[in-house]
């Protein structure tokens, strides 16, 4: 029977079951990629800051930007390091002709869970209206199928190395000026197609067009 200390229930994607292995074996095993996890995590309280206070009520673009920050929180932090993140044993990776295509996957098929996992766990904000659970819904589809291959393009110009070990507290290795640039297609251009119908039509048109953006896109 397959448990999770060996991770060996990841044999059931084939293949590809081997990557994943590999990955959770790096998150759980280092700092720097465990503390993404916890980070991740942490920011399913950020809405709060918005939902909770009166002047944010009718604001529904900030709510789309809270949407794609809390859904995609875990694609920001640890797609954009990829493929930065397996450095130290790179070139071990590619010496056994490991097909960068099912490699890319695996890093796809973990980010995607991520992005479900956070929905989810951002659910309860319908306390504060259906409308935060649709914003989410479409924003979690637009992560789906728009933000990660924008994440994964933008990663493959890191080139610079990442030690795993080493401190979270502070530690800007591997960041370089396309960590700060892909924030700009990732949060903003959204927000400005999520403004534009909104406020041409109205809340149903303009979840419906990210939705339907993702939903292409993946």
């Amino acid at each position: 029977q397959a448990n999770t200390s060996d991770l060996a229930w990841t044999k059931r994607f084939g293949e590809m079951g081997s990557f994943l292995q590999l990955d959770l074996k790096m998150i759980w095993r280092n700092k720097r990629t465990k503390s993404q996890v916890y980070i991740s995590l942490l920011f399913v309280f950020y809405g709060l800051v918005f939902y909770t206070q009166e002047i944010y009520s009718s604001m529904m673009p900030m709510k789309a930007f809270v949407g794609i920050f809390m859904t995609g929180i875990f694609l920001s932090n640890f797609g954009q390091f990829i493929p930065a993140w397996d450095s130290s044993y790179y070139s071990m990776m590619m010496s056994q002709n490991i097909p960068m295509r099912k490699y890319l996957e695996s890093k796809v098929s973990l980010i995607t869970v991520s992005i479900v996992a956070m929905f989810l766990l951002t659910i309860p904000y319908v306390y504060f209206g259906w409308d935060a659970l649709a914003i989410n819904f479409g924003c979690a589809l637009y992560n789906l199928g728009v933000n990660i291959p924008v994440i994964l393009y933008f990663g493959s110009f890191n080139k610079k190395r990442i030690e795993l070990d080493q401190s979270p507290l502070g530690n800007m290795q591997g960041a370089s000026a396309t960590q700060f640039l892909v924030m700009l297609p990732v949060l903003i251009v959204p927000i400005i197609i999520f403004s534009i119908f909104y406020y041409i039509f109205n809340l149903e048109v303009a979840v419906g067009v990210l939705s339907v953006m993702g939903i292409i896109g993946f």
